[in-house]
């Protein structure tokens, strides 16, 4: 009898937690990978911006940069239009996620340039420059890989670089990828499925 009733007891108390947890149900797939994250670069108005900054709330992580003929301002779109999508059918989580837009090309990226380009797309996106040695730490701390390609007669040129977009929990963890190589509809449900 007392047995049965610990039983019970238990499953009961077991199924109280889940219910108050919460966790996401699956481990978030980056939490055991070697992808760090972190970062210290300046913001468009030239402030010292670390990834610290936003501990409490989520990030949205991309890598670019402004004179991109196509792949990120398509990114950069779908990434700010999942995040709207996500809000307004979260709208308790408005507000709680930070999306940004770092470059790897800190030499033509300055702040005016990044702020001009950011503002096209959300007035909540932050843009982050620096350092060429900040920017290649921080790019190194979310496995993300980048060069030069070879200038033109005009000394023109563009940047290759790892397309990825990233999800970071509100301790600095980088927790999933961002599918912006999708659709918003596509990022909308992957921040659905780990933001809580």
């Amino acid at each position: 009898m007392f047995a049965r009733l610990y039983r019970i007891a238990s499953l009961a108390a077991l199924a109280f937690v889940a219910a108050c947890s919460n966790a996401p149900a699956e481990i978030p797939p980056l939490y055991d990978s070697a992808v760090v994250g972190g970062f210290e670069l300046q913001d468009a108005q030239g402030q010292t911006v670390s990834s610290e900054d936003f501990a409490g709330r989520y990030q949205m992580v991309y890598f670019g940069y402004a004179y991109c003929p196509d792949i990120c301002p398509f990114d950069m779109a779908k990434m700010v239009r999942g995040l709207e999508s996500f809000e307004e059918a979260n709208p308790e989580f408005a507000g709680q996620i930070q999306p940004i837009f770092i470059t790897i090309d800190p030499a033509r990226d300055t702040p005016e340039v990044i702020a001009e380009w950011t503002s096209g797309f959300s007035e909540d996106l932050i843009g982050l420059t620096g350092s060429p040695e900040a920017i290649a730490a921080a790019a190194g701390n979310y496995f993300v890989q980048y060069s030069q390609q070879e200038p033109n007669a005009r000394g023109d040129y563009l940047m290759d670089h790892t397309r990825l977009g990233y999800l970071v929990d509100r301790e600095g963890q980088p927790m999933a990828l961002l599918p912006v190589d999708q659709s918003p509809e596509a990022v909308a449900a992957e921040l659905e499925k780990w933001v809580r």
